[in-house]
């Protein structure tokens, strides 16, 4: 299907960016600067957060809290769930706030400085106490990480020029997922205890950020001082941005839509650990290993949905992402329903794969489809809303998964995680029902070739009240 779609491309395609010899990028054409190292620092620093992502968010904190000794696995999740809730709620609030005095230079890396060592401080101690303390330690270690993503992701466009956006994205997503096969294989390996995970994890993440802060460079933008009135001003922007996104073909649409298919998107990152081994019924150790083949499918899958990208564009790469994934929640909840345990099993395996590959996919799809959608003086703005959808639809969705898990578990059993699974299988069809009408050929964007007819663009706002935001993480988890 992949191999049809791409072979139907447009001859409007951009410029490729692949060299002769198969998949591998030639990086110094992928960057303005030239210089290989600098789209590799940036890629690195995801090898280094998917390395939380996946230890802390997705395989550690869930089983901990949900081990006997702990909370069980009742109210472990709905703590989990209301932890991530906390994190990410409080994240969406302060949001604007933070791109607001970050923007007030241009510069990004000073704040994803910040934030970074904001998640890895907290983390390296989350399971030195009991269960409060370490819930506490969570959310501080998660909200700073979700803050470092606004920052990280927003360089994208600095590291990369529009022909290679959609290729170095899924450069950058595949070497993120190369860092859940290290720190994957080193649980496996070194037989790490769920305990022990927090602290490697704050150790690795230090380790391989580094580079970003030492190779890339960016411009600053004088001229413009912080003021405290920026902080009213940065949210009476988000309604005067929610108005502009009427006169941007789509991309009103395409919003709400990214708020329902986010919702799956991230409750799965964060459950998977425990899905396998409560509901399958799989050993930590056997859900480690699996989700490790399964993250090797995601590094394969993301270069490939890049290269689609660049090819047929972001939309119709999405629309093929979402209706996998759709397919894949489907066969995840019928898999508990299978009598034979091996067979359970391999449902389960299968759906991994799908639900593995299409992690990439959103990732790589959905940021270039917001790109394609707004018009370069807006970017920052338009990216302001798109983070505060998808932080808002992580809210509810793990709120709404740790609710029915919690609710229904004492009396339905394994079935509570067929209807909480389900809850975001509804929520994967409205997202894709949204976005199919969406057109990424717009050409506002500045990524197209101008096409005939007039355009009209609503003013932009201040640099200042115009932040880039970036909440989706969709690494395999």
């Amino acid at each position: 299907m992949i191999g049809w779609m791409a072979g139907a491309a447009s001859a409007a395609t951009p410029r490729r960016w692949w060299n002769p010899r198969g998949w591998a990028p030639t990086l110094r054409e992928a960057t303005p600067t030239g210089r290989a190292r600098v789209p590799t620092s940036w890629a690195l620093y995801d090898f280094a957060n998917t390395i939380f992502s996946y230890a802390v968010v997705s395989y550690a904190f869930g089983l901990w809290l949900t081990e006997p000794q702990q909370l069980g696995p009742e109210q472990g999740q709905l703590w989990q769930s209301l932890a991530i809730l906390a994190s990410v709620g409080l994240n969406a609030l302060v949001s604007p706030i933070l791109g607001a005095v970050s923007d007030r230079g241009g510069r990004r890396l000073p704040y994803l400085l910040v934030f970074t060592v904001l998640c890895i401080v907290p983390t390296a101690f989350i399971s030195v106490g009991g269960a409060a303390l370490g819930i506490v330690l969570f959310v501080i270690a998660n909200f700073g990480y979700q803050a470092a993503l606004i920052y990280y992701d927003a360089t994208l466009k600095t590291v990369s020029t529009p022909a290679s956006r959609g290729g170095l994205s899924g450069f950058g997503v595949s070497v993120g997922y190369l860092g859940t096969i290290f720190i994957a294989l080193l649980l496996l390996l070194l037989s790490i205890p769920v305990a022990g995970t927090f602290p490697l994890a704050a150790l690795l993440f230090a380790l391989f950020a580094v580079p970003i802060f030492l190779v890339v460079h960016e411009q600053a933008q004088p001229g413009y001082h912080f003021h405290l009135a920026d902080v009213v001003a940065s949210w009476r922007q988000v309604v005067t941005t929610i108005e502009h996104t009427r006169a941007i073909p789509g991309l009103g649409r395409f919003l709400l839509a990214r708020f329902f298919y986010t919702d799956a998107v991230n409750t799965v990152i964060v459950v998977m650990s425990v899905f396998a081994v409560r509901a399958v019924g799989l050993s930590e150790a056997q859900a480690n290993l699996v989700l490790l083949v399964l993250t090797i499918v995601a590094v394969l899958a993301s270069l490939g949905w890049g290269r689609l990208v660049d090819r047929i564009g972001p939309k119709r790469t999405l629309v093929l992402v979402l209706g996998s994934w759709a397919v894949g929640l489907a066969l995840g909840a019928a898999s508990l329903s299978v009598p034979s345990f091996g067979l359970s099993v391999a449902v389960f395996l299968v759906a991994g794969a799908i639900l593995g590959s299409g992690l990439g996919g959103v990732q790589v799809s959905d940021r270039v489809l917001m790109i394609r959608l707004s018009p370069p003086p807006q970017l920052g703005e338009f990216f302001g809303l798109y983070g505060l959808v998808g932080k808002a639809s992580q809210v509810l969705g793990q709120l709404l998964y740790g609710l029915v898990v919690a609710a229904f578990l004492g009396s339905l059993g394994t079935a509570a995680y067929q209807l909480a699974i389900g809850t975001l299988f509804v929520t994967m069809l409205i997202g894709l029902w949204l976005v199919w009408p969406v057109s990424d050929r717009w050409a506002g964007s500045g990524e197209l070739a101008p096409e005939p007819g007039p355009l009209v663009e609503p003013d932009a706002p201040p640099e200042h009240l115009a932040p880039v935001y970036e909440p989706l993480d969709p690494r395999l988890d």
